[in-house]
């Protein structure tokens, strides 16, 4: 059953969820967040979501927001790194409005989702947060659901629609096709393209983990400013999504994911069948519309590199006015609009 836990009463920092105080679950930090903000750097005008709800799912409790009717159309909305359900919170109003039941998970070592094993390996790689969506749908008893997301997100996204597709009635995909794998990340770029990894070479080392754990929210911000370099968005805003990267796990999720990438750890054995697959850049079926703002400042392929990754129905929309990568923030208008037309492609 999804426990509801609503950030705007103050009382709720009392209860416990699974005989752990929401205080030690870092819930009150999303409170925190969440009601200090204000009504400022939101582009259309939203600062919270009306609750956070948890389950269980897989080796998951997930922490997750909700919109609209129980009965509609079901949209999944799936956030990258470092950023948080936050970057849907002007969208999910807008496709609630159009009778869509919006779902917003925080990802694994995000916000108040927690792995329910205190033994369970850390792993970030790309294979398990797909697998972590498909066991929050069956536990919502969710059969198909339209997908979107960007960094992290849309390449969850993109796993998900690549090894389920009769799971995803339709994708819409930031930045396009980005499933990996450690073969192909072992082979050079051009050195401009590997200056943009910067963080993923500091990330390999001992001194990169450390400083990602004693500065994380300095660093994810100076993230944020070169990923979006035209995108003005103040304190506040960085605040809420900030709490989410609390959670006890982030560290090791983030470090993990960016190490099994370029083959430095394994991941996990239950995992390498489907890995196996996705190292072979299979073809995505399913009716999808890919995204790019003009102000990227992330790494990301060129539309024309991926394009004929998906063999359904598709469109490429170019976003401009200054938009970087965490396009559903910055322009949530275009990318409703996007999940709203893309099964009518």
């Amino acid at each position: 059953m999804s426990d509801p836990v609503n950030l705007r009463r103050r009382r709720l920092l009392g209860t416990t969820l699974a005989g752990v105080t929401l205080a030690e679950l870092g819930l009150s930090q999303l409170a925190n967040a969440a009601s200090s903000a204000g009504a400022s750097g939101s582009v259309g005008g939203h600062t919270s979501f009306e609750a956070i709800r948890q389950i269980d799912a897989g080796d998951l409790n997930v922490g997750y927001a909700e919109a609209g009717p129980k009965n509609g159309k079901v949209v999944i909305l799936l956030h990258g790194w470092p950023y948080d359900i936050y970057s849907y919170v002007d969208v999910a109003p807008l496709l609630a409005a159009a009778g869509y039941r919006v779902i917003v998970p925080y990802l694994r070592g995000y916000g108040t989702t927690r792995l329910l094993s205190a033994s369970a390996p850390r792993n970030g790689q790309q294979a398990v947060v797909a697998a972590d969506i498909i066991a929050l749908m069956d536990a919502l008893k969710i059969d198909q659901a339209i997908l979107g997301g960007y960094d992290w997100g849309a390449r969850t996204a993109n796993i998900v629609a690549a090894l389920w597709p009769e799971r995803v009635k339709a994708m819409v995909s930031v930045s396009g096709y980005l499933i990996g794998s450690q073969a192909g990340n072992a082979v050079p770029l051009p050195p401009q393209a590997e200056l943009q990894w910067w963080y993923q070479f500091y990330f390999a080392t001992e001194r990169g983990a450390k400083g990602y754990a004693a500065n994380t929210d300095a660093f994810n911000k100076l993230i944020w400013q070169l990923a979006s370099p035209k995108w003005q968005f103040d304190d506040a805003t960085y605040a809420r999504s900030a709490a989410a990267f609390h959670n006890p796990d982030h560290v090791d999720i983030v470090i993990h994911n960016y190490r099994w990438r370029l083959g430095l750890v394994q991941g996990e054995a239950r995992f390498d069948a489907l890995e196996k697959r996705l190292a072979t850049a299979p073809a995505i079926t399913v009716p999808t519309i890919t995204m790019e703002g003009d102000a990227n400042g992330a790494p990301h392929p060129a539309p024309a590199a991926y394009a004929k990754k998906f063999t359904g129905k598709y469109q490429h929309r170019d976003i401009g006015g200054g938009i970087g990568h965490n396009l559903p923030q910055e322009a949530p208008k275009a990318f409703a609009d996007a999940i709203l037309e893309v099964v009518s492609l």
